[in-house]
């Protein structure tokens, strides 16, 4: 599928997809390896999107449209630099997302992130100011179906339940594509203190493929303030898993 990506509120800017996939000139922070990811997006308005994004940030557009991505998958390895391999942490996340960009750089704005892993959660929490939430989580895989329960704990209606195919390998993601739109995406913005800051992941591009969603019930959206899911998504994919280096933040 191809179309039209947009860079809302500035329509002038010019959208650079391709230098945020090279690797920075900067201090590594950090290794984390992302596995058995899906990628979930539904078509949101923007207007509802726009009250949920500080206002620095403009939205980034596929055709006129804002998409919020729903991604649960594994994470392995993670660690700062410094930290030995051998202790390094592996748990369960379920991020909930948006595409934004801040002049002329596109990346990635969360909403939340969930985690089953006490200790990365504060750590997110106190060095990035990411909206990282403890919850109790399970993955299952039975052949090519997979399973995946997110449930925020403490009083939180806060949840997100899947259970999808996997498919069949897709062809490389181009840019133009609405696959290189909604996946490669290699920077984060965060808000903190009512300034700006940018962090960049770098890895291989992701090795997507094809996914069907079996089952759905999701309450993390509503539980930020976006639309209750009422339908399937709009795109399903799923990537086998990418090595990650994570680089510190900046205030832009």
């Amino acid at each position: 599928m191809k179309g039209r990506a947009d860079g809302a509120d500035c329509p002038m800017s010019t959208i650079d997809r391709i230098a945020p996939t090279k690797r920075p000139q900067a201090r590594l922070a950090g290794y984390q390896r992302w596995r058995d990811l899906l990628f979930l997006h539904w078509r949101v308005p923007a207007d509802v999107v726009r009250h949920l994004v500080p206002q620095p940030l403009a939205l980034d557009l596929w055709e006129d449209q804002a998409y919020v991505g729903v991604v649960p998958f594994r994470m392995e390895g993670v660690r700062p630099h410094w930290w030995p391999s051998f202790l390094a942490f592996n748990f369960l996340e379920t991020n909930l997302r948006t595409y934004v960009h801040y002049e002329g750089r596109p990346g990635v704005y969360f909403f939340s992130l969930d985690a089953n892993a006490r200790l990365p959660v504060y750590a997110a929490r106190l060095t990035w100011g990411l909206p990282y939430h403890f919850a109790r989580m399970r993955m299952t895989l039975d052949g090519d179906i997979v399973s995946y329960d997110t449930r925020r704990a403490g009083f939180s209606s806060a949840s997100h339940r899947v259970r999808y195919r996997i498919g069949a390998p897709l062809p490389p993601s181009i840019p133009g594509s609405i696959e290189f739109f909604l996946l490669e995406r290699y920077l984060l913005f965060v808000e903190r203190k009512g300034r700006i800051y940018v962090g960049q992941v770098h890895h291989a591009p992701y090795p997507a493929q094809a996914a069907t969603v079996l089952e759905v019930e999701d309450n993390l959206m509503a539980a930020a303030g976006l639309p209750r899911v009422a339908e399937p998504p709009v795109c399903a994919h799923y990537a086998a898993g990418v090595d990650v280096e994570v680089f510190g933040l900046r205030q832009v």
